[in-house]
């Protein structure tokens, strides 16, 4: 029998959300790992159905566990660095901001790195200019000539801390969730 793709996932990371599959012989016990449909591990065969196949999305480390659920069924899980991916999605909701914002006629990405304040659109990183404001901080770019900057100011509670907005041209572009920003 074959091998097939049993299981997808999406690993919303700072440059991008990245598609996982993964493909189980359950009869030869091979393997395959697709990171955005590329083929980055292949084995045809394998004594052991289940254990775990361990791979890297750059620097991010994954591992897919698989275990035995009854007979011939399986379950399969993705864990990133370390935590499964529902607690790493959750954790990266924290420590990322996203927006979807039109430019010139094209759905354009911006992400906000919180803990580096790196700045990416549409997945590359992009070189910033932070200043000083009397409510906050602004860290200025641009997409394709449009003036940009995100600005964080502080929401006066120390549970919320601070808030970000994206201005692109003078315009307030609402937040969307690491999800949406797929």
């Amino acid at each position: 029998m074959p091998s097939e793709k049993v299981a997808r996932w999406e690993v919303p990371l700072s440059d991008g959300v990245y598609i996982v599959e993964f493909e189980h012989g359950t009869t030869t016990g091979g393997r395959a790992v697709f990171i955005n449909g590329r083929c980055i591990r292949r084995e045809e065969f394998m004594f052991k159905l289940v254990g775990s196949e361990e791979f890297k999305i750059k620097d991010t480390r994954c591992v897919i566990r698989i275990d035995a659920v009854s007979g011939f069924a399986y379950e399969y899980c993705l864990y990133v660095n370390g935590k499964p991916l529902e607690k790493f999605t959750e954790n990266q909701s924290k420590v990322l901001k996203c927006w979807l914002c039109p430019v010139d006629g094209k759905m354009t990405r911006v992400v906000l790195e919180k803990d580096t304040l790196d700045v990416y659109v549409n997945s590359k990183r992009v070189e910033t200019a932070g200043e000083f404001t009397d409510d906050g901080t602004e860290t200025h770019f641009n997409i394709s000539g449009h003036a940009c900057y995100i600005k964080a100011i502080t929401s006066g509670h120390k549970r919320t801390g601070l808030l970000h907005a994206l201005i692109v041209d003078g315009c307030e572009i609402p937040e969307a969730s690491v999800d949406q920003c797929s």
